[in-house]
């Protein structure tokens, strides 16, 4: 039986780099669900993609350029994303700025 790890401590999870301008921390997370924390420096792109995973993400800081499914809108700290299953979607990082990701189930490509 897997043993379930509960805690996650910041100062033990470094930044990885995920895109050109973009970096990722793998946050709390097990099968079914997985945070992460993402750093954009400006002008970074995250580029139009799909998976078929649910995602939310809230915008920490910064201000970004959002397409989900083909409608874009610019949103900035305390705004949130809701992306369903196989939606193509990809952000613009307009000001730098940090973003929380939420995924169901977990990415396991991000764990690789």
């Amino acid at each position: 039986m897997k043993e379930i790890q509960n805690y996650f401590l910041d100062k033990d999870i470094v930044f990885k780099d995920a895109d050109p301008g973009v970096q990722r921390k793998i946050l709390a997370h097990n099968e079914s669900l997985m945070v992460c924390r993402l750093h954009f420096e400006k002008g970074a792109v995250g580029a139009l993609h799909q998976h078929p995973h649910t995602q939310c993400t809230y915008i920490i800081s910064g201000k970004f350029e959002f397409n989900i499914g083909g409608k874009k809108m610019i949103l900035g700290p305390g705004d949130s994303t809701y992306k369903e299953p196989d939606v193509i979607h990809g952000a613009v990082c307009l000001e730098e700025g940090e973003l929380l990701d939420i995924f169901t189930p977990e990415r396991k490509d991000f764990l690789k």
